[in-house]
């Protein structure tokens, strides 16, 4: 399992805590190894997520993201 799956398992696991989420989103995003990869877990996490974590998700995309 490759680091970038592993940080999507963590984030469903604690999706139903905002404070969870939003800090295992932080840590994954700084974890990611390429621009690639962080690219990946933003679009996922809008897209799982997106209507559930809205404003956390705000604060780590550009305005242009979204």
């Amino acid at each position: 399992m490759s680091y970038l799956e592993y940080q999507k398992m963590i984030l469903e696991k604690v999706s139903f805590d905002k404070t969870l989420f939003e800090k295992e989103l932080s840590k994954g995003l700084r974890s990611v190894s390429t621009p690639q990869e962080e690219a990946e877990l933003k679009g996922w996490a809008v897209r799982h997520y997106g209507l559930q974590h809205s404003d956390v998700l705000s604060k780590f995309m550009r305005p242009s993201s979204i």
